[in-house]
């Protein structure tokens, strides 16, 4: 006699988190740490006002760029409009 399981369906989903999934979480993590850094070095080196604009502008466009780039899929593929012929040895001839 077989046993049945339950198998939890959501398992190959990426992970969702405010809106940002999979790499993309990383990439928004990545702008908003770089924007601390960089405004708290202006900050402490130039001027507070600079610093505050670095800061803001640092996550603000890192975010930006960030949905942008989720837009085009969590696998960016290139499209080549060429035609690859391969040899036996490895070499790309194109037509």
């Amino acid at each position: 006699m077989a046993r049945k399981f339950a198998v939890y369906k959501g398992l190959q989903k990426p992970l969702i988190f405010k809106g940002f999934k999979g790499k993309f979480i990383y990439w928004g993590l990545g702008f908003l740490l770089s924007g601390l850094v960089f405004g708290a070095l202006t900050m402490s080196l130039v001027n507070m006002w600079l610093g505050a604009t670095v800061l803001i502008g640092c996550i603000v466009g890192g975010l930006l760029f960030t949905a942008t780039k989720q837009k085009g899929g969590l696998h960016t593929k290139s499209r080549d409009s060429q035609i690859f012929i391969l040899n036996h040895y490895g070499r790309k001839n194109t037509i």
